[in-house]
């Protein structure tokens, strides 16, 4: 079986116990063993790298900070793009307040967690929109 690597499979694959990743280079695994070991073939994209040791690595990342410990505060993963998968996430400013002339939105620093999280998600929304209307699609109506 083939999947596309989405953040819903890499949550799958944060849960189960174990975890072998076979990468291949130049043409890739031969077909024997896949035929007789692989449980599932995960494609990171539309496109061809030089060997499957970046893909691996890619996987490798995703999962590993969807396991407990290894973010500082797991609840951090809850409000990032495709945590839920039908929108991305809101877009993030740092100090310093202000950088060439443009400011942190003044909702931000206003200290009301209500309206900070009212604003994040209408730019969530947003910028979904904007960059991501297909995800839009997964959204109840």
């Amino acid at each position: 079986m083939r999947k596309p690597f989405k953040q819903a499979l890499a949550s799958e694959l944060a849960a189960a116990e174990h975890l072998l990743i076979l990468c291949g280079h130049y043409e890739g695994v031969d077909h024997r063993v896949i035929e007789a070991l692989v449980d599932l073939e995960i494609s990171i994209g539309d496109y061809v790298l030089t060997n499957g040791a970046l893909a691996a690595a890619v996987l490798c990342d995703v999962v590993i900070r969807l396991l407990p410990g290894a973010l500082g505060d797991e609840r951090s993963a809850l409000d990032e793009s495709f945590a839920d998968p039908s929108r991305l996430e809101a877009p993030a400013y740092t100090r310093p307040i202000e950088f060439r002339g443009m400011a942190v939105p003044e909702v931000l620093i206003s200290g009301n967690h209500a309206k900070i999280a009212e604003w994040k998600n209408a730019r969530a929304l947003a910028r979904t929109r904007e960059n991501r209307p297909d995800l839009l699609s997964m959204i109840a109506p």
